[in-house]
This record gives structure tokens, C-alpha cells and sequence, in this order.
């Protein structure tokens, strides 16, 4: 938290409106030695002043007295991990309360504001109603654009933007996200280059390690977003069987090169799930069920463990440092265990894989997947 500098604050305040001490005294209704006793950190203003004083310098009262709460990463990290068990645990109205009690105190500490958009995200879904669901939805669109009005932190803006489009996605606001991400992939043409390029840097200057980190990551990501763009693609294309297929081919090769069932599981189970559903648009039972049961095994690697951490593997053996330091939150996953298993149980409960039910094998997986703990 920053420390309180009220008497700096006047004075720049009363230059930048090119004012004399006379006539701010004039205008709150005080002496002229008032001022420039608080001026000259001699006094402060009397609380009561402090709403006339912003309104005059057009600012909030935090920024007329130097109030600008911040939390360290640490500490966000523990608001979220523990919002994140409150869910799991708590009555969901409680902890939205508790959360949006938290926004107001630290309103101006931006890095914590998106967490708690992504928080709220990835909660939504537990609230009672659909009417509920859309105002949490439309309370993380006004705290996004909070944050985008006001934060100079470009990579903060940047994740802001994917957070709202995702909102605008949930809200039905499509063409929203088209003008927005438009926009925004307009100004980052570089992408994951510069990742590139910094690898390459440090490696000129002797300092390996950061090269691998920086090239190991640069791959990692590239790979994740192929594994995301492939699961859109398939989701674009269900009614071409043979696009499908190709896709679902290629993607099995990588995953199966790069070992990502076991790597990051979780970016695996999303195509697996998305390759069966097209194959029950065509009535391709038994390759439908082969793919649920990848599915189902990816879902067993990821909760083989007991946090769902991201963590790399004897290849990738730097990104967890990486991960870890570039992240907002970390290693740790965006949702408890408890909640993200709750809802996995419940995948193959809806349709298009109704189809399915009273077949043995897609019995014995369900039975699977009923069982994970």
C-alpha cells in the first residue's frame, strides 16, 4: 500500500489547474495559510474538505491523499486459491458477496481486479438461475472495462480483452467480440515472436537458462493453442466428416509426440470430447466412443494429482519456474478440484451422447468417470 502523500498531491494538483494557493483557499473556504500549511505538510485538511478538494481537482479522494491499495502477487494468488475453495465449500451468494466486497476495497489494484473477473468466470455457472448467471456475467463486463479505462499495464489490458469477449461469447454479444478482437489483433502482429526473439537474446548474452525458459515456453504455448485452435476447428466443421477426420489425425500425432495426456491433460480432454462429438453427428458410434474414452483418460491424468497444477515434464523441464513467475496466478488452476471434478462427472449426462446410453462400453466409461475422486 502506498504511502500517504497528500501535500504533494495538493500542490501539483493546484499547478497542474495553474491556480494560486489564494484562490483554492477561496474556492473550499479557507484561509490562505491553510493551504500552504497542507502544502507544506504542516497540516492536512480536515476530513469533511476532502470530497470538496476532490471534486474541485476532478479526482477520487484516494488519489487526492496518495490511497492506492495494492496486493502483492503472493497475496492474490491467496485471495483466489481461497475464493476458489470458498466456492467448493460456501454458499455461492455468500462468497460472490465476500468477493465483491473485496472489489470495492481494492478497486484500484488492477492485477487483482482480473482475478477476480477470471474468478468470477469461472464460477458463473454455479448460480442458481440463468438470470443470476447473466448479472455475473455483466458485473465481470463492467469491472473489465474498469480496468481497461484505466490501467496502463498492456498485458493486463490485453488479458481484459479476452476475458470480456469471452463475456460478450456467454451474453450472446458476438459481434462485439469481432469488433473488439479485431482491433486487438490488429496491434499485436508480433504474437508469440517476441517471445522468440528474447530467447534469442539471452542466449547472444551467454544467459542459457532464460534462452531455454523463453524457447521451452514458446513452444508450450504454441502447442496449447494448436490443441485449442484444432478443438474451434472441429467444432466449425462437424458436418464435414473428412476435415474432421484429417484434423483428428494430425492432432493425435502431436499430442501423442508431445506426450500432452500427461503433459497438460486438460488441453487434450477438450478436443478428445469435441472429436467425439463428431463423430456422433455421423453416427460413427464405436470411433465416437473410442475418443470419450481418451476423453475419460485424460480426465484420470488430471486428477491423478491432488491440485491440478500446470507442471511441465522431463522435456519441458523449465516452464514450471516460468509458469510460475509470468502468471498472475501462478501454477495454480483457475478452478478447485472439488468444483472441476463435480462438473466433469456430469459431460456425458447430455446430449448429443443420450445416443449412447445402454451401450455396455459407454456404460463401463461412464462407470469410469463416476468413479474419479
Amino acid at each position: 500500500m502506498n504511502i500517504l502523500n497528500i501535500a504533494n498531491n495538493i500542490a501539483r494538483l493546484r499547478h497542474d489547474k495553474k491556480i494560486t494557493q489564494e484562490q483554492l483557499a477561496e474556492f473550499i473556504g479557507v484561509t490562505k495559510a491553510s493551504v500552504s500549511k497542507w502544502e507544506n505538510n504542516q497540516s492536512n485538511p480536515d476530513i469533511t474538505i476532502l470530497p470538496q478538494l476532490a471534486s474541485f481537482f476532478d479526482v477520487t479522494i484516494d488519489e487526492l491523499i496518495g490511497y492506492t491499495p495494492q496486493l502483492s502477487k503472493e497475496q492474490i494468488q491467496n485471495f483466489y486459491q481461497r475464493f476458489g475453495r470458498d466456492f467448493a465449500e460456501r454458499p455461492f451468494e455468500e462468497v460472490m458477496d465476500e468477493t465483491q466486497m473485496y472489489v470495492k476495497r481494492y478497486y484500484a489494484c488492477y492485477p487483482f481486479l482480473l482475478q477476480i473477473c477470471i474468478l468470477w468466470l469461472n464460477h458463473y455457472s454455479m448460480a442458481e438461475t440463468e438470470e443470476k448467471q447473466k448479472d455475473i456475467c455483466l458485473r465481470i463486463e463492467k469491472l473489465c472495462q474498469h480496468i481497461k479505462e484505466n490501467c496502463k499495464n498492456m498485458k493486463i489490458y490485453g488479458n481484459v480483452v479476452m476475458i470480456q469477449s469471452l463475456v460478450h461469447f456467454q451474453i450472446g454479444r458476438i459481434q462485439e467480440i469481432v469488433d473488439e478482437l479485431e482491433e486487438f489483433s490488429a496491434s499485436n502482429k508480433f504474437g508469440n515472436q517476441s517471445v522468440i526473439l528474447l530467447a534469442q537474446a539471452y542466449a547472444m548474452l551467454g544467459n542459457k537458462e532464460k534462452a531455454d525458459g523463453c524457447s521451452q515456453m514458446s513452444m508450450y504455448e504454441t502447442i496449447m493453442n494448436l490443441l485449442a485452435g484444432a478443438t474451434c476447428y472441429l467444432m466449425i466443421h462437424t458436418e464435414d466428416l473428412s476435415v474432421c477426420e484429417e484434423t483428428i489425425d494430425r492432432i493425435e500425432h502431436v499430442a501423442q509426440v508431445y506426450k500432452i495426456s500427461k503433459l497438460n491433460p486438460n488441453s487434450l480432454l477438450s478436443f478428445e470430447y469435441q472429436a467425439s462429438i463428431c463423430y456422433l453427428a455421423h453416427g460413427e458410434k464405436k470411433k465416437a466412443l473410442e475418443h470419450i474414452d481418451k476423453y475419460v483418460v485424460c480426465l484420470s491424468c488430471l486428477f491423478s494429482t491432488t491440485d491440478l497444477q500446470l507442471h511441465g515434464d522431463a522435456y519441458f523441464n523449465k516452464i514450471e519456474d516460468w509458469l510460475d513467475n509470468e502468471l498472475d496466478n501462478g501454477t495454480n488452476p483457475p478452478r478447485n478440484r472439488k468444483v472441476v471434478l463435480e462438473d466433469a462427472k456430469k459431460t456425458l449426462d447430455v446430449p448429443p451422447f443420450t445416443v449412447l446410453e445402454g451401450i455396455p462400453e459407454f456404460e463401463k466409461i461412464k462407470s469410469k468417470l463416476k468413479e474419479l475422486n
